[in-house]
């Protein structure tokens, strides 16, 4: 966690803004017999991250929230009161695993808010809930649809592992470049259905779909391919790292190009020009649609840190850099 923190600090500084989020857990990274210990470090690592005198002084804020337990877990009432009543006002969102309803839902934000002392938020704390089973899977657009739920996140070891072994192995993880036949977690059938219905879901209601681990730990170029994968066949923005060197090769893969970036500045200077009224590009019709396709591209941009073009100095002025 600290390792985490301190390469999201550097990267900030690198990039001029938060590229990643850093998710403190008190779910599976806390040894069984030790929930409260882990809980209180978490608060005393998140009220210090927020107050990291380097980003403070150049006004660069950091995105950092942490996992709980599931709420029907005997320490997610502990949880509760130990992280937001000691970090509500240091965190981003809080994270509820294993997610199987919207009741599920209700609950986490009700112990939540019960928890939040008056003065320390200007606003109630986001969820980011994780998917992991069958049931939850039928049930996305209703749990994505709550309005308190920022994220959702698919969990795929653990929706794989619940199928009793219908599902092999194998699409828990990536096969090679080159192998065809492997079901892994991109082309079995059920894997594919539950991304699709979950990233469906949240673009349905204006809500971020973030896609699950890659297990190949060190395997850049998998990784990589991977993120791709997630973002431009399946329609996930975000995607969760599990090691520290993964995180650079998910954000390559979710930067847009620099062809793309030269196109999206070329159509909003000219729609701009026009008043936003439809337009002829390269003997292509642009219309609203699109600029609000081209514009999310500049976007998507500065949120992975790219260097925009120079032409959109007068667009986007604060984030040239």
């Amino acid at each position: 966690m600290v390792k985490s923190l301190q390469l999201q600090a550097d990267m900030t500084q690198e990039f001029g803004v938060c590229v990643f989020d850093v998710t403190l857990d008190c779910e599976d990274g806390a040894p069984v017999g030790s929930e409260v210990n882990q809980a209180n470090l978490i608060v005393s690592l998140a009220n210090t991250a927020q107050a990291a005198p380097d980003l403070v002084a150049k006004s660069l804020s950091r995105r950092v929230g942490v996992r709980l337990h599931a709420v029907d877990h005997s320490a997610f009432s502990s949880d509760v009161d130990i992280v937001v009543g000691g970090a509500a006002q240091s965190l981003s969102y809080i994270m509820v695993p294993k997610v199987e309803s919207l009741d599920d839902v209700e609950l986490a934000v009700a112990a939540i808010d019960a928890t939040t002392r008056p003065g320390q938020r200007a606003s109630p704390l986001p969820l980011h809930v994780l998917i992991e089973s069958p049931a939850a899977v039928h049930r996305a657009f209703d749990i994505a649809a709550h309005p308190r739920v920022e994220s959702v996140s698919f969990g795929l070891m653990d929706f794989v592992s619940a199928h009793g072994g219908a599902i092999p192995h194998t699409a828990m993880g990536l096969r090679d470049a080159g192998d065809a036949v492997t079901l892994d977690q991109f082309h079995h059938p059920l894997v594919v259905r539950a991304k699709l219905d979950i990233s469906s879901a949240c673009h349905a209601y204006g809500k971020v779909p973030s896609h699950c681990v890659v297990t190949e730990l060190r395997d850049e170029a998998g990784i990589e391919r991977a993120a791709k994968t997630a973002g431009a066949a399946f329609g996930f923005t975000r995607m969760w790292s599990i090691h520290p060197g993964q995180i650079r090769p998910i954000l390559r893969a979710f930067m847009p190009s620099k062809t793309e970036l030269k196109l999206a500045a070329r159509i909003l200077h000219q729609a701009q020009r026009e008043d936003w009224g439809p337009i002829s590009v390269d003997g292509k019709l642009h219309d609203r649609a699109s600029f609000r396709y081209f514009w999310q591209v500049m976007e998507r941009a500065i949120q992975t840190g790219c260097e925009l073009p120079e032409s959109m100095q007068d667009l986007f002025p604060a984030r040239i850099h």
